[in-house]
């Protein structure tokens, strides 16, 4: 037993007892009878790779356990309609409530007023109900953290997700997790912030970019604010940009987005 337990383990454990409710109130022959299970997912992956994209992967976050409530009041179809008329690449929902304020009522808003742009299930996901879930909400993309999975369990988990439609977006932190993929993975982001102190360094995208296979589509997540990042990132392989506070803190989301992408061209 650990003295001390970190944010990404608070979340976790709280996390399997989240799942373990969601099972017995919802079975997954329940979740496969979605009418989004029979869509046509949008892939995030052609997104980011379309000539003249921007990149950026906005995110729809009210709060989070470092900063607390950032945007209480917005409105996820609204916003996320506004980060897509601004030229984002793809979108970003969160759907863990306890931690980060996020509900698949987001989500299932989100896919309303966006039809044709992927949207990723930003969740901490660690049983292929969730993938389930993802699926039956809405979503195109899952996100699996490395950190919280064994090689194996990520492995399942990415095997679940593209036997039904969904791509996968593995987020590492280090090079030791990179050795945790496997070539069915579509994108791989770092997170420059640590789950475990919450602090943020870019370079961290930059160090590890080197590392990554090209056979993968690189996304830098977190700590991204200012649009002269992205000429650092881009310059070291990175395809995508996922970036939520510095638009969420603001009155109006969808504009601080735009003026982002605009000096991006």
């Amino acid at each position: 037993m650990k003295l001390f337990m970190n944010i990404l383990d608070q979340i976790n454990n709280h996390k399997r007892t989240e799942i373990a409710e969601a099972k017995s109130k919802v079975s997954l022959e329940q979740l496969k009878e979605s009418p989004y299970f029979k869509r046509k997912t949008n892939s995030l992956k052609a997104a980011l790779l379309a000539e003249g994209a921007s990149g950026v992967i906005a995110e729809f976050k009210t709060q989070s356990p470092s900063k607390g409530v950032i945007n209480g009041e917005a409105e996820a179809s609204e916003v996320t309609a506004a980060y897509v008329s601004a030229g984002a690449s793809g979108l970003s929902v969160l759907t863990d409530e306890r931690f980060f304020g996020g509900s698949f009522e987001n989500l299932a808003s989100a896919r309303w007023a966006n039809k044709n742009t992927p949207i990723l299930r930003k969740d901490f996901m660690l049983d292929p109900y969730q993938i389930y879930e993802a699926r039956a909400h809405g979503a195109d993309v899952i996100l699996l953290i490395a950190e919280s999975l064994s090689k194996s369990l990520l492995l399942e988990l990415t095997e679940t997700a593209k036997e039904i439609g969904l791509e996968v977006l593995v987020e590492v932190h280090s090079a030791e997790e990179l050795e945790k993929l496997n070539p069915k993975v579509d994108l791989v982001g770092v997170n420059n912030r640590n789950l475990k102190t919450f602090e943020v360094d870019i370079q961290t995208s930059v160090r590890l970019s080197k590392l990554i296979p090209d056979q993968f589509v690189k996304i830098s997540e977190s700590g991204i604010s200012n649009p002269e990042s992205i000429a650092q990132l881009r310059a070291a392989g990175f395809k995508g940009f996922l970036i939520g506070e510095t638009f969420m803190k603001t009155d109006d989301p969808g504009k601080a987005c735009k003026e982002f992408i605009e000096k991006l061209k």
